[in-house]
């Protein structure tokens, strides 16, 4: 196997008094979609704020391609090709679609290839182009904030739990916009509470519990065995469908 792009090692977070991590280790590889699974609570959130800095590491090692980014700034990282989409998705409500997504270009103007490939994997953009981002629903500024984490290339994507809240049918457009950023070859490292899009989607499967990694492997091997599923998820992909 080549080295990982992403790569944390026996990872420690404490928040305040509260010892959230607790030696958390595992790697992405180029190319994947990797599914970050765990009830809440579990310290998902808190390994993608780690990975990116906002929660610093009390120990252990992160290092993104090959560079040991532990002690890094939250700037250096993004700027190192990490980008990061919240749960709260952070879009700014009082500006338009089309400002949310040029702030979101520090190097210049976007590509029109690029904008169009965007606006492809998110069509209701480009319907409302002009028009506030609070006027959206909540499933359009979730694609509005992954689609201003992709304004630029990027070398991995973090998300944090995209489906949470949708409506089915907004669940189903998120999972074909994450086909075919994988299908484009991005990286990526997903957090996600909906087992039917995580069985949809992920190539390699981590799953969290009492923050530590307890389980990792293949998604389709995860899918397959729904024992494995109860024992470590409380559910199956049954009761999901």
């Amino acid at each position: 196997m080549p080295e990982p792009l992403l790569q944390l090692e026996a990872v420690q977070t404490h928040i305040g008094p509260y010892h959230i991590l607790h030696g958390v280790s595992f790697g992405v590889q180029t190319g994947s979609l990797t599914m970050l699974l765990g009830r809440n609570g579990a310290g998902k959130t808190t390994t993608l704020r780690t990975i990116m800095g906002l929660w610093r590491a009390s120990a252990g090692r992160i290092r993104f391609d090959g560079r040991d980014i532990t002690a890094s700034a939250t700037p250096d990282i993004a700027r190192a090709g990490i980008a990061y989409v919240p749960e709260s998705m952070g879009i700014f409500t009082d500006l338009t679609v089309r400002e949310n997504i040029v702030l979101a270009a520090r190097s210049g103007p976007i590509d029109s290839a690029r904008l169009d490939w965007m606006l492809g994997l998110f069509p209701a953009l480009r319907r409302f182009w002009n028009l506030p981002a609070g006027n959206l629903s909540g499933g359009q500024k979730q694609m509005l904030a992954i689609a201003r984490a992709i304004a630029e290339p990027r070398r991995l994507l973090l998300v944090d739990e995209p489906t949470k809240g949708l409506a089915p049918v907004m669940v189903r457009s998120m999972i074909e916009a994450f086909k075919a950023l994988k299908e484009a070859g991005e990286t990526v490292l997903l957090v996600e509470q909906n087992f039917y899009a995580a069985s949809a989607l992920g190539d390699d499967v981590l799953i969290m519990d009492d923050g530590r990694i307890v389980h990792s492997g293949r998604m389709s091997d995860l899918v397959a065995d729904q024992s494995l599923q109860q024992r470590l998820l409380g559910l199956s992909l049954d009761a999901h469908q």
